[in-house]
């Protein structure tokens, strides 16, 4: 068998079509690497998953609500008059109950998952350490249990600093909430609170895997380099070790680990909790990333289901020229047959424990997905198929169990027939009007599906003010980046606009367009908080790294004020019948 055919029987495709439409034949070279990755052909490993897809797709659950609308937010980004310079827990508290009392049925989050604390300037929300587990940078530490006032009164000039910077100083704030929370922790252990102790200890039965987490933790930060150059016994996970290692001399620092997931766990719980109480139908829609560090938590502790030494990206297009390396390491096909699919669904349950519906980014990859070897170009990538049905079918039972909706983020080249069976199987469609159009015009709502997201744009894209005026193409080209249409392309598009909203002044706004997407069947209608704000700067320009504030942007008001900054009363008006005011 010579390599191409070894390559396609192990599910490697040996060609790819791109973003243009141009053909490209995998390079022997890099179908090697693939393949020393992916060692294991699925077909070799034989069934393994006891729910068939026939059975979830009639089971499948398509949520409780219609027709409603979100509030979307980029946590860190969220102001308050309490908040250590990063949008925490407490405001999202504070959002829900502002929710509440405009109509809304939720709040869409970026990513909440943990990262590595000890590098705060890596603060994508999309590239985490593990999705099992929650950043502690969200902790609101005033309300964790042994936290001193005084080291508020110490640390005053400290926090007022970061309050009022521009951007979110994440090496401050790290250091400033770190400090925080250990001191708190060793109050913790030496008071010995009775009630919060036996909530630590639920938890603690709750998350078995919290302590392997712990010890993770500690373990990178005692020999500083990646866990696959850590001793043996330490450089994959070892239950026995851990258990020595957790019971030692360093027991109380690897306690500390798991108290901060604890305090996270709980301020997050709380905010679902609370959005239940106050009726809001979705409660929390929360993002899932695609992938995680290939030195993080999860690659070391499921090395049979990811592989660290392949990237996940996409090949050339009109958005991106050169194609992107995410740097993020994925889930193996053949891996996850042989672990049936536990840790997917781990993965799933871990986001949907807290939330109404989750969004899946990049679902696509449940398909196929395109990894790139190191030391390759985005260029220079192949398409691995996934065990898709399988995939699908534990999707769907975790979405019945959780009683959870999933969001499939399926834009780009999708398949012909990709999205339907999505849909058979209670996945809904994510639908982004920005590219909802062809050459002559935006496509009618009434061609969005009932079960599906809209919203105009995502965290990766212009914001309407930003895109109205072709502001984000200016941005691409002072970057050196590509942006991939022309202004009088853009002048095209916005005149495309002006005519699906039957407009002919020159005030389109987002109330207009909000206007629009709310007649659309879709169930749900997300917006974002920068839109409402008529901020101009987006999120994340995808394909830079330091050149521009990527995941930095704070709001530009606080969560207090946001009566004064937003006209509610326009806003529930072009919503209609999407709003349900509470008492």
């Amino acid at each position: 068998m010579n390599l191409f055919e070894q390559a396609r029987s192990r599910g490697v495709e040996t060609s790819f079509v791109d973003g243009f439409g141009l053909t490209h034949t995998v390079d022997q070279e890099t179908l090697r690497a693939v393949l020393q990755a992916l060692p294991v052909a699925i077909s070799d490993t034989g069934p393994v998953f006891g729910v068939s897809p026939d059975a979830a797709q009639v089971q499948a659950f398509t949520g409780n609500f219609d027709r409603v609308w979100l509030l979307a937010v980029q946590l860190y980004a969220a102001r308050s008059e309490h908040n250590w310079g990063i949008g925490d827990f407490s405001d999202l508290a504070e959002l829900i109950r502002w929710a509440a009392e405009v109509g809304a049925a939720g709040i869409g989050l970026n990513p909440l998952h943990v990262l590595c604390d000890d590098r705060p300037e890596d603060c994508s929300p999309y590239s985490p350490s593990s999705r099992l587990f929650l950043n502690p940078l969200y902790i609101d530490v005033a309300k964790v249990p042994g936290f001193s006032e005084d080291y508020m009164v110490a640390r005053a000039g400290d926090l007022d600093g970061v309050r009022r910077s521009e951007l979110v100083n994440y090496p401050r704030v790290a250091e400033l909430k770190i400090v925080a929370l250990r001191s708190a922790h060793e109050e913790f252990r030496a008071r010995q609170y009775p009630e919060h102790q036996a909530r630590f200890e639920e938890f603690r039965r709750r998350q078995p895997l919290v302590a392997r987490f712990a010890c993770f933790e500690y373990l990178r930060r005692k020999f500083g380099k990646p866990w696959w150059e850590w001793p043996d016994g330490f450089d994959r996970p070892d239950d026995a070790a851990l258990n020595r290692l957790r019971h030692g001399r360093e027991s109380a620092e690897i306690e500390y680990y798991e108290f901060v997931q604890w305090c996270a766990d709980e301020q997050l719980g709380a905010c679902a909790v609370l959005a239940k109480q106050l009726g809001l139908s979705v409660g929390l829609y929360l993002d899932v990333a695609v992938g995680v560090k290939a030195d993080g938590f999860d690659a070391w502790n499921e090395q049979q289901a990811i592989s660290r030494t392949l990237a996940i990206g996409a090949p050339p297009d009109l958005l991106n020229t050169a194609g992107q390396n995410w740097g993020l390491a994925g889930f193996s096909a053949s891996g996850l047959v042989l672990t049936k699919f536990a840790p997917f669904r781990d993965m799933l349950h871990a986001a949907m424990q807290y939330a109404g519906a989750i969004r899946l980014d990049h679902v696509l990859g449940l398909n196929r997905l395109y990894l790139i070897p190191e030391g390759n170009s985005a260029g220079r990538g192949v398409y691995v198929r996934m065990p898709f049905d399988e995939l699908l079918a534990a999707t769907a039972s975790e979405s019945i169990q959780n009683r959870c909706v999933v969001i499939g983020e399926d834009l780009g080249t999708v398949p012909p027939g990709f999205r339907e069976k999505l849909a058979e199987c209670g996945i809904w469609s994510y639908r982004v009007m920005m590219f909802e159009r062809d050459e002559e015009a935006f496509h009618p709502v009434d061609r969005y599906p009932g079960n599906s997201l809209v919203t105009f744009n995502t965290h990766d894209l212009p914001t309407f003010s930003s895109w109205k005026v072709g502001a984000d193409l200016a941005l691409k080209r002072s970057l050196g980046l590509d942006p991939g249409e022309t202004r009088e392309v853009r002048e095209r598009s916005v005149e495309m606009l002006h005519q699906a909203l039957d407009s002919a002044d020159n005030d389109v706004t987002i109330y207009s367009v909000l206007d629009h997407l709310s007649r659309a069947q879709s169930r749900i209608l997300a917006i974002s908080i920068d839109d409402l704000l008529g901020l101009v700067d987006q999120a994340n320009v995808p394909g830079t790294v330091d050149a521009h504030p990527n995941w930095r942007r704070r709001l530009p008001c606080e969560i207090e004020s946001l009566d004064t900054r937003i006209d509610i009363a326009r806003l529930q008006t072009v919503l209609g019948n999407r709003s349900h005011i509470r008492d």
